[in-house]
């Protein structure tokens, strides 16, 4: 057996898979995020440490006491800064925090080759910008900094006392050379580091490292290989299958992620389309992302005083699609694709006297929707073509949601057995190709297809109105034109 700890933003999701690639057992934890000021977004590592643990812990004994090898899978880009007894020097900065927009300027003004390089914008959700606000605004701390660590690869240091990232993790720090998966030691130069300060680069199938004795103790667990595991989208593709160039799929997670399988580097920064390493050997990816997805379903849950998602769906599927004129900006924590803009904010438009809580649910659902329409958009702009997206995360429960995405992205959606297991599926499937080897054609296959769903013409047409008013607001509110 193998097991697949996920280090998310709200929570630490752990999954054993059986000899067959079955779900054996699974666990969870919860985290929270801090928002000590405006645009920040901050969690303590000691937080994920604890809710692994927890979340290892919650697996039946007898599963923990089979399992074989452990892969990693995280949220990407936060910054992990360490000192030189590898203690953490302040909370760690995420992938959502927005407060180094000058310092994304300031960083390509320092690298010129950024774009070739690493093959994405400056964008503040990055690692890379993070570390100059560090240096700019905590200089004293600044100074101390032995390490930079991934969330994911902080865990991996208190699990096995190694310090490595895989690439496709570390793509998205801004460091890496991507066609290379190598770091760079120009673009480390520009934020005033060097590679000693970076974990080892590895590939996701790679060992490295074995469990160490007392967290094997604590676990329940063997000394067991540890691989070297993704990023959590890019661990969210192998665990669904797409692993081959044009395979795709969507994640509805806290953020929202169309992913695409390349077989070659093929960037396009300038309209906020990332390209990353896949966590398998010679394999990229290209991806549209958008900040807020599923998070937006609890948001209007709490705003609506709905008991929890299910029932928000409900409350949506009562109102129906187009029900009202509302218009949702899905932009709570800013937004990259298309619009890399991390100081635009969400909002309603169109509210009047009629409008319920059932068409606000309906709206958020629909404002998702259209944004990630704009991100498949830029993709299809960079030449890719697709006609289905396999569909993971949490946000795969609904297929009330899915009929309004699929006509929103004319694309038909593969929902898979256990697809809301998400990045810890892939992350078990790449600890076993760092055991047993083999190919990933044969371990990272797609699980069986629950049910799809086809784009219906009729509702498209219904939404097109609504998604043409949705498009022309973006200019209208963002910060840069008011």
């Amino acid at each position: 057996m193998f097991l697949g700890i996920d280090i998310g933003t709200s929570g630490v999701k752990a999954v054993v898979l059986d000899e067959h690639g079955a779900v054996a057992g699974q666990g969870t934890a919860a985290l929270t995020v801090q928002r000590p000021h405006p645009l920040w977004s901050e969690q303590d590592p000691e937080a994920w440490w604890q809710a692994t643990t927890a979340a290892v812990r919650a697996i039946d004994p007898a599963v923990r006491r089979a399992v074989r090898g452990i892969g990693l899978a995280g949220q990407m880009h936060g910054a992990t800064l360490l000192d030189a007894a590898d203690r953490p020097l302040r909370p760690a900065i995420l992938w959502n925090d927005g407060r180094s927009h000058a310092e994304c300027r300031e960083l390509e003004e320092k690298a010129p080759d950024l774009h070739r390089v690493a093959g994405n914008l400056a964008m503040p959700g990055f690692t890379a910008p993070k570390l100059l606000w560090v240096a700019h605004h905590e200089p004293e701390l600044f100074a101390q900094v032995e390490t930079v660590l991934l969330p994911k690869d902080y865990v991996r240091l208190r699990m096995t006392g190694e310090k490595a990232s895989d690439v496709s993790d570390a793509a998205g720090t801004l460091w890496l050379d991507v066609a290379g998966r190598d770091w760079s030691d120009e673009i480390l130069a520009a934020t005033g580091l060097n590679r000693a300060q970076m974990p080892r680069a590895v590939e996701g199938t790679d060992r490295t490292g074995m469990l160490r004795a007392d967290v094997a103790e604590a676990w329940g667990i063997g000394e067991v290989p540890v691989a070297g595991g993704g990023g959590d989208n890019a661990a969210g593709a192998a665990g669904v299958g797409v692993v081959k160039d044009g395979d795709a799929l969507l994640s509805l997670g806290t953020s929202g992620v169309i992913f695409v399988a390349t077989r070659d580097f093929r960037p396009n920064p300038a309209r906020a389309v990332h390209a990353f390493c896949h966590c398998l050997p010679e394999m990229w990816h290209q991806m549209s992302v958008h900040l807020s997805a599923a998070a937006c379903i609890d948001w209007v849950a709490r705003l609506t005083g709905t008991p929890g998602a299910a029932e928000l769906f409900a409350r949506a599927e009562s109102a129906g699609p187009a029900s009202g004129p509302e218009i949702f900006l899905p932009y709570l924590s800013g937004e990259r694709t298309p619009h890399n803009d991390a100081e635009v904010r969400g909002g309603f438009l169109n509210l009047d006297h009629d409008t319920t809580p059932e068409r606000l649910a309906q709206a958020v659902l629909e404002g998702v929707a259209f944004a990630l329409a704009d991100g498949l958009a830029v993709l299809r702009e960079a030449g890719t073509e697709l006609s289905r997206l396999s569909v993971i995360g949490g946000g795969a429960r609904s297929r009330y949601w899915g009929q309004t995405l699929a006509a929103a992205l004319g694309v038909e959606l593969v929902y898979l057995q256990g697809g809301e297991v998400g990045p810890a599926l892939g992350a078990a499937r790449l600890a076993q190709l760092a055991v047993d080897g083999g190919s990933a054609q044969e371990v990272c296959v797609a699980p069986p297809t629950s049910h799809s769903i086809a784009p219906d013409p009729l509702l498209a047409e219904r939404l097109a109105p609504k998604l043409a008013r949705f498009r022309d607001a973006y200019p209208r509110i963002t910060p840069r034109n008011v």
